[in-house]
């Protein structure tokens, strides 16, 4: 048991899911409801997973939930086999005490900002995010940092990384809903005619609650919902994100890897952009492992961040180069029917005796070209196969992290960060992987490439 403040946060629901706490308890007894299923924030999740106790308090003057880490004694927790960190059989067995209400004692003045996350989570007013930090210096990432650490490294922005991890959370979460949540169709469809899923749209209404309660997102806009939402945040020194929130949600029932892909702009603009206008962009990827991969403008690398069994981010991985390698992820297929130039390339991929790699979902299929550093992954149109990726939610993000990797993007005359977004539905060819792959994509399809030869490349011959 549980007892809290204030009205229960609809995440805890979650939480007594996954960590079989049996009931929450306030003192004025407010009940918990499924119905709150749909809301966040996210945060409080990973500290009752991990910690078992967690003090929640809303700020009235910030409308922000903060949490913080509490002795035994402060809040009782049942949990059936749960283990508290540091905490000694006798302590333990005083925890299984009947409820009793908390102490006006435990306020939000009274506790320390969360030892969970690190001061990075300490939220500053909207005010201050705008800032800059004179006395912040560039400190080398390491391999093993947290989500946390590795951000106050790289940036000076505390609202870029207050953003960043709360968008962490989120991911956190939906990773939980992939696994458990029903892959049923639902009765409706998005504004492009696919099929939405129960999970595409649950994962969706995580991340809109996630960037509302960062407080520095301006404007949010979702593949499934391409319209601009306000977010609330301020406009100067704040972000504007677009999402998908699962791509690949068709093969969730399959049980293949699948992910979320998010990009970040400055300000309040998401037309008018461009890719290379992103201060950050990155992928969530929900399979044996769940990964959060990211790349900030202002960092060297794109890096990838393992989820624990505690909760935590810990970086794993970065990249900094995408080498020659055989291994060719080729979607949309059909248009090798009327599309010549597309199949002379895949009958070289074939030729050559390039491993084929291919799942079906583009967040994987781009996201081993990073981890291997090596490899291409194409998606060419023709007259009968017309273009679905979507430049602004899909296209973009996954060039910015290949070329902040050190690999190449290409719409076959040009980089895909090098395209203005136009309208929010804008779609587009497109190829991402090594140099000397680039160079012979944009040869076969268009007889040239902008890029100079590293070396001699086949396919256009």
């Amino acid at each position: 048991m549980i007892e809290i403040d204030h009205t229960p946060h609809p995440i805890l629901y979650y939480t007594m899911l996954s960590c079989n706490i049996t009931s929450i308890h306030t003192p004025r007894g407010n009940p918990l409801f499924t119905a709150y299923l749909y809301s966040i924030p996210i945060l409080a999740a990973r500290a009752i997973t991990s910690y078992g106790v967690v003090y929640f308090s809303r700020k009235k003057t910030q409308k922000l939930l903060h949490f913080s880490i509490m002795e035994t004694a402060g809040i009782t927790c049942y949990a059936r086999g749960a283990v508290l960190p540091n905490v000694s059989s006798q302590q333990y067995s005083n925890t299984l005490t009947p409820p009793r209400v908390v102490s006006p004692f435990f306020s939000s003045k009274n506790l320390k900002a969360s030892s969970l996350f690190g001061e990075s989570l300490s939220i500053a007013p909207k005010s201050s995010l705008a800032k800059a930090k004179n006395s912040w210096t560039l400190t080398k990432c390491e391999i093993g940092d947290s989500l946390e650490e590795f951000l106050t490294k790289s940036t000076s922005d505390k609202g870029l990384i207050t953003l960043m991890i709360s968008l962490g959370e989120a991911l956190r979460t939906i990773a939980f809903k992939v696994r458990t949540a029903s892959c049923g169709g639902t009765a409706c469809v998005n504004s492009f005619g696919d099929e939405q899923l129960a999970v595409d749209m649950l994962a969706n209404n995580l991340l809109f609650e996630a960037l509302q309660y960062s407080h520095v997102c301006k404007y949010a806009c979702s593949e499934e919902v391409p319209e601009l939402q306000d977010m609330g945040g301020p406009a100067e020194g704040g972000f504007s994100v677009a999402f998908d929130p699962l791509d690949g949600s068709s093969i969730v029932d399959t049980n293949f890897t699948v992910g979320t892909i998010f990009g970040v702009w400055p300000g309040d603009k998401l037309t008018g952009v461009t890719g290379a206008d992103q201060v950050a962009a990155a992928m969530g990827i929900f399979g044996p492992r769940t990964t959060y991969v990211l790349a900030l403008k202002d960092a060297p690398g794109t890096h990838e961040f393992l989820l624990l069994d505690e909760g935590k981010w810990q970086h794993v991985k970065d990249t900094t180069s995408i080498g020659e390698g055989k291994m060719f992820s080729p979607g949309n297929l059909r248009a090798t029917k009327d599309n010549p130039e597309y199949a002379k390339l895949i009958d070289y991929y074939v030729r050559e005796k390039y491993t084929l790699r291919y799942t079906g979902g583009m967040v994987p299929d781009v996201n081993q070209i990073i981890v291997k550093e090596k490899g291409i992954f194409t998606n060419v149109i023709s007259p009968s196969a017309k273009a679905k990726l979507r430049l602004l939610f899909e296209v973009a993000p996954l060039g910015f992290l290949i070329e902040k990797a050190g690999g190449y993007s290409s719409d076959g005359k040009q980089s895909v960060l090098d395209q203005v977004v136009v309208n929010l539905d804008d779609r587009t060819q497109v190829a991402y992987g090594s140099k000397n792959e680039i160079i012979r994509f944009e040869e076969t399809l268009y007889g040239s490439s902008r890029l100079k030869p590293a070396q001699p490349v086949g396919a256009a011959f």
